[in-house]
């Protein structure tokens, strides 16, 4: 028959090296693509195939998934960065659009919030303040502490408020919950400005000490943002998270060195302090802004725990990341 001919021609000419065919779990490909490797396995038939006509089969190639390394997340993160850039300015110019005061709130939040306790904890309780002026203490220990409490809410909230940027854009969906902490600091750099103020009215100088700062501004933004990963992948699967945030921040208020100075915590409870991170951030800031001594090893647990905290929220969010299409 004429169809079986045909048949047997389409055959014998996808077998031949000129016209490669690829197999990938069964499903038929380009044939460009593997046209090398077709080309290497005649050239290595054996001799007794060549000389009776015969081509040595075509290889089967099976694409598998399998873990991604976390170098390649990495390098992956790092080529969409114009993406964070435009993700965390986007952040930005919602947060302030129709508003009175625009970027004015990023001062007054940690402003009001030092007034009301330097009036009551600094006058009234007489909370010791290492020798500093409480209103310059506690607006130190306020400003990485409002950095931090904002940049988890808002990296936790993240996925839920941009689900079309979870089930209908590709990039790295690290950079998210990132763009929140980077918008953030935004607010921080505002809100440091007052703090130089301060400064010089209450007369403080700067040290050598103050080298340090950028490295504390980064472990900050670094806690931050392990934090803010680790509750944004939670809160797409558990919707309770956006409830007991909020709760939770308010209480690390109290259990951070913010009102009062660490020395003011027995020595038995002090490692029990330490178990916060922020412990050392904190009174890293006051040590490095007014030459106060540094506590090494607090600052050191505070890294060694930031470290952590930042390896587990990224091997937390790979294994369930491939659910959020779908969870959102």
């Amino acid at each position: 028959m004429v169809w079986e001919q045909r048949f047997a021609e389409r055959k014998a000419d996808a077998r031949r090296p000129e016209n490669p065919v690829c197999y990938t779990g069964g499903v038929r490909t380009c044939r460009a693509s593997c046209k090398q490797t077709v080309r290497s396995a005649a050239t290595n038939s054996s001799s007794a195939d060549a000389a009776n006509g015969r081509i040595a089969p075509l290889p089967l190639l099976r694409i598998g998934s399998g873990p991604e390394p976390l170098r390649n997340r990495l390098r992956e993160f790092w080529q969409y960065r114009e993406v964070l850039y435009f993700l965390a300015w986007r952040d930005v110019k919602v947060r302030y659009r129709q508003t009175l005061l625009g970027v004015v709130w990023a001062v007054l939040q940690p402003l009001l919030t030092m007034l009301l306790f330097t009036i009551f904890f600094g006058k009234l309780a007489g909370m010791p303040s290492d020798g500093v002026p409480y209103a310059l203490f506690a607006y130190a220990g306020l400003l990485p502490w409002t950095f931090f409490a904002n940049a988890v809410t808002n990296s936790g909230e993240s996925f839920l408020a941009n689900p079309d940027l979870v089930s209908k854009v590709y990039l790295p969906r690290m950079l998210i919950p990132s763009a929140a902490v980077v918008a953030c600091l935004v607010d921080f750099a505002i809100a440091f400005v007052l703090l130089i103020g301060l400064m010089a009215y209450y007369r403080v100088a700067v040290t050598l000490a103050a080298l340090l700062l950028p490295f504390l501004i980064l472990l900050t933004a670094l806690l931050a943002a392990a934090v803010g990963l680790w509750a944004a992948a939670l809160n797409v699967q558990y919707r309770d998270v956006r409830y007991a945030l909020p709760f939770v921040i308010q209480i690390g208020l109290f259990a951070s060195p913010v009102i009062y100075p660490a020395t003011l915590v027995p020595e038995p409870w002090r490692p029990l302090l330490l178990l916060n991170p922020l412990t050392g951030i904190i009174e890293g800031y006051r040590s490095s802004l007014f030459g106060l001594p540094f506590d090494w090893m607090a600052l050191g647990a505070s890294a060694a725990l930031t470290v952590t905290a930042s390896l587990y929220s990224v091997r937390f969010f790979r294994r369930v990341e491939a659910h959020f299409a779908d969870m959102i």
